[in-house]
């Protein structure tokens, strides 16, 4: 009997292609332990509130509000509510065509939209027009929808960093293009070389691929670095040079734990280049409420603004989102809550602002801690966090832990991670999800957990690291260089 298609052998071959580490074996094999009754920490995933985070006050009382307008006819509403709340309960409820039960506009609420393009607008001192900003279910759909869009086939190839979040790897694999990697130095805090960039396109049409688009991180996942103005001009004329879309992923602007580098937005150097350069280079740039100190991953709200993308081409665009109808609507009230924030006066802005800097100052000294914590450690070498959720540590395998995974069928820094995992409960993610240079291997962990939890955690990390170099190491003090 021929196979049905929805058997194994004969479904999409995209679809088998599709790798994603972040819930992958490591993932799972946690999912297992703590089923059995191990304590796990799962560091695996920038997932704040799942590590403790608490949730901000301010913007779950106008969406608990939202969600029960009827709360808003109660006498005693203004007993258990702040009167901004209250207020902007009212403003965003007049905003939908029904409440939060009914379909938005395809692209989202356009008083949403216009909130999004006036934050952009104080952000970068750049003009912002709503109808090139659509709200999505989180930032990774805005992603797909934009790939989707520039990859016809296994001959179009999109510039991707690594290491690389795996969205990026898994949507190209799923549509059917080519990934075109182009590595960050790992020495120079994971900076960026035009020239490598230059080669990484030369390798790509040598085999026939057309690149089409660069992807940027930044602040970077997995890695944590800080762009600085004068690579994003770099990068932007690169890609003018060599006429392809740049995609901005910009979800952790918020998330900046050094002064030197501040975050500064593709869109912000893009139009300070001025002609040609701002008027010709296409710019994706996307943002997000699951990270920085809101971290609301569970909401799925985002949103993207297309720069000098051609009117049709949006259209076209507008009409794949609309086979979704509407991304979801609270998350849309989040993001107008994000994006237009509570001001000097009002009655919650104290509040808001302690819960938001208390959150920032934490993830700051953790960030230290972690990388402090992992440089202690036996083979171990890692970058400053300076930005995003993550710490990247380069660790050191010695030859006979290598055999070791071999024989046990494992990528090196899979063997590793699972062991840790085993022996300490730790959930982190191997740096060959994230992709990595011949022979180098990392693991990928976040910097959330409670900042009274990570001593305990970094020293259950320093004791299985030092036992588990001490069974593979030849001889003390193998080499760390």
């Amino acid at each position: 009997m021929a196979p049905k298609a929805l058997d194994y052998e004969s479904m999409n071959e995209n679809v088998k292609k599709v790798q994603y580490a972040v819930r992958g074996e490591l993932y799972l094999r946690a999912s297992e332990l703590q089923k059995e009754g191990k304590k796990i920490i799962f560091t695996n995933v920038g997932n704040p509130h799942a590590l403790g985070q608490r949730p901000l006050t301010f913007p779950r009382q106008v969406v608990a509000l939202c969600q029960a307008p009827f709360l808003l006819d109660d006498p005693n509403v203004g007993i258990v509510f702040p009167a901004d709340a209250i207020a902007r309960a009212k403003h965003y409820l007049s905003l939908t065509s029904g409440g939060l039960g009914a379909y938005s506009d395809s692209r989202g609420i356009p008083g949403v939209r216009k909130e999004v393009a006036e934050f952009i607008e104080r952000r970068d001192g750049y003009p912002s027009d709503p109808e090139l900003i659509f709200l999505t279910d989180g930032a990774s759909k805005g992603v797909m929808q934009t790939l989707n869009c520039v990859i016809r086939g296994e001959g179009d190839g999109v510039l991707v960093p690594v290491p690389q979040y795996p969205l990026y790897s898994a949507t190209i694999s799923l549509l059917g293009g080519s990934l075109v990697p182009y590595y960050l130095e790992e020495t120079a805090n994971w900076g960026l070389d035009i020239i490598d960039l230059r080669q990484s396109v030369a390798q790509a049409r040598s085999k026939g691929i057309t690149v089409r688009a660069m992807v940027i991180i930044n602040p970077g996942n997995p890695t944590g670095q800080c762009l600085s103005e004068a690579n994003l001009r770099e990068i932007l004329r690169f890609c003018y040079q060599e006429n392809l879309v740049l995609l901005g992923d910009e979800v952790y602007q918020q998330n900046i734990y050094q002064d030197e580098r501040p975050f500064v937005s593709s869109k912000k150097v893009l139009m300070d280049m001025g002609l040609p350069f701002s008027k010709e280079v296409q710019l994706v740039s996307f943002h997000t409420v699951s990270k920085g100190y809101w971290g609301e991953c569970g909401q799925r709200g985002g949103y993207f603004e297309m720069t000098n993308i051609p009117p049709k081409t949006v259209d076209e665009i507008y009409k794949i989102a609309s086979i979704a109808l509407s991304p979801n609507v609270p998350a849309q009230i989040f993001m107008g809550l994000m994006v237009n924030p509570l001001k000097p006066g009002d009655i919650s802005y104290e509040q808001f602002v302690r819960e938001s800097k208390g959150i920032l100052e934490s993830l700051r000294r953790r960030a230290r801690m972690m990388t402090d914590g992992f440089n202690s450690c036996r083979n171990v070498v890692c970058n400053f966090t300076e930005g995003a959720m993550y710490s990247f540590p380069q660790i050191r395998l010695p030859p006979k832990a290598i055999e070791a995974a071999k024989r046990a069928g494992k990528v090196p820094d899979v063997f590793y991670c699972l062991r840790l995992l085993e022996a300490t409960g730790i959930s982190t993610v191997p740096g060959s999800g994230f992709g990595q240079k011949e022979g180098v291997f990392h693991l990928r962990t976040t910097i959330l957990p409670a900042e009274e939890d990570m001593p305990a955690i970094m020293e259950s990390f320093k004791k299985f690291n030092d036992e588990f170099m001490e069974q593979y190491e030849d001889y003390r003090g193998y080499s760390r260089m």
